[in-house]
């Protein structure tokens, strides 16, 4: 069976993506130099948030997912980051590949409150790697890659940050259920606002509830507003 290993060289954000992507530059090496006719790539990408230190600020940041930092000895657990597949093309001992990863800027996602929490230095990232290889020299043969191999990176924080500026530049983004979202169009729609910036405004600056048949009831409770 053919000794694969893996290493991450680098990452960059992928300013041509529809959406945010980060491009990871992957190496791939085959032992004894041997002949890899192709590799179907299947790899699962963890954050390690138990091998960095945090600052004051950051530590706020992420009490919501961790608790207080005097629990973070049994609550550090790793945080699910992302799973893609990338098909290596041909090559003899080693090659570099680019694996690309989807990203998103749901803050209900684990994964990117964490990295919003981040202000600086680096991501410890682990990469679970599995997949089926098609091997030989003389002839063509098909074996798994090992559910044990793995590569550790840490990203620089830049990094995601970069990537987040380039589709969402001095915003953020949250998920909102559809009759939410109707009845937030309504009232922008009855108040002729220019912009959901300007709607959300809008809200923010009434300095009552709305009369408990209107639809933005629910809405407004979220905006941390209290009863005069």
């Amino acid at each position: 069976m053919t000794a694969f290993s893996f290493a991450c060289t680098g990452v960059r954000a992928d300013q041509y993506a529809a959406g945010p992507t980060l491009v990871f530059r992957l190496r791939v090496t085959a032992g004894d130099n041997a002949r890899v006719h192709a590799l179907a790539l299947r790899c699962q990408i963890r954050i390690e948030p138990a091998r960095r230190g945090y600052e004051p600020a950051e530590a706020d940041g992420l009490a919501d997912l961790f608790g207080e930092r005097s629990r973070w000895g049994s609550t550090l657990q790793p945080v699910q980051f992302a799973q893609v597949a990338v098909m290596v093309p041909s090559f003899t001992g080693e090659i570099e590949t680019d694996l690309v990863v989807p990203c998103t800027y749901d803050m209900d996602i684990a994964a990117t409150r964490y990295l919003t929490a981040l202000t600086d230095g680096e991501v410890p990232l682990l990469m679970l790697f599995s997949g089926t290889a098609f091997t030989g020299d003389g002839g063509f043969q098909v074996e798994p890659v090992p559910w044990d191999r793995e590569a550790a990176f840490r990203m620089p924080v830049t990094a995601w940050r970069e990537m987040v500026e380039q589709h969402f530049p001095g915003c953020g983004w949250i998920r909102l259920p559809r009759d939410t979202m109707d009845a937030l169009l309504a009232y922008r729609s009855r108040h002729a606002l220019p912009s959901w910036e300007a709607t959300v405004a809008a809200l923010l600056e009434e300095g009552a509830d709305p009369p408990a048949h209107d639809p933005l009831r629910a809405l407004t409770a979220t905006t941390g507003r209290t009863d005069p």
